[in-house]
């Protein structure tokens, strides 16, 4: 996992007030840091340095151990993800069927490496194992849509069709 975004920390004055109150509602609770967390990354989709400094604050908690949280569990990111995120199934059957090769073509056209997102916020590669249709082999998912017995020359086309203009 990238631990350095590419995008630089963007976020609003709503987004800021709601994560206040996050951290007011559960300022005197014991176990707050892993909730106050949760919902931080439901506001903001990530967890900036930013972020977690404020809830560090608020809950009296020191930086490290809140940096220590967000990098233990798998649930918590450090970068943005992009407005497309590509899952490429790395399961056994896609595995076999070529997968790196897809990941490694998505990774080309983007320029990017598993866990980043791209410098315009357009796309995110993560990490995954099986997506459950092993008779598409292999897989890629976009979002909601999914690709199936996809070739590395199909991603060019694939990507430019998820592309905003």
């Amino acid at each position: 996992m990238s631990t350095k975004s590419q995008i630089p920390f963007n976020g609003t004055p709503e987004q800021e007030k709601k994560l206040y109150e996050v951290t007011a509602k559960y300022k005197n609770m014991p176990g707050a840091l892993m909730p106050v967390l949760q919902e931080a990354q439901d506001i903001y989709s990530y967890l900036p340095i930013e972020v977690q400094t404020i809830i560090s604050e608020e809950l009296n908690i020191p930086l490290a151990e809140v940096f220590g949280v967000v990098t233990f569990y798998a649930q918590f990111s450090l970068t943005p993800k992009g407005r497309n995120v590509i899952s490429v199934c790395q399961g056994t059957a896609c595995y076999v069927k070529g997968a790196q090769a897809i990941l490694d073509a998505v990774e080309k056209q983007l320029g990017i490496t598993v866990g980043e997102t791209t410098p315009d916020g357009e796309f995110s590669i993560q990490d995954t194992r099986c997506l459950g249709c092993c008779g598409l082999a292999p897989v890629m998912l976009i979002n909601e849509s999914v690709y199936g017995k996809i070739a590395p020359n199909d991603i060019k086309g694939i990507l430019a069709s998820h592309r905003q203009n």
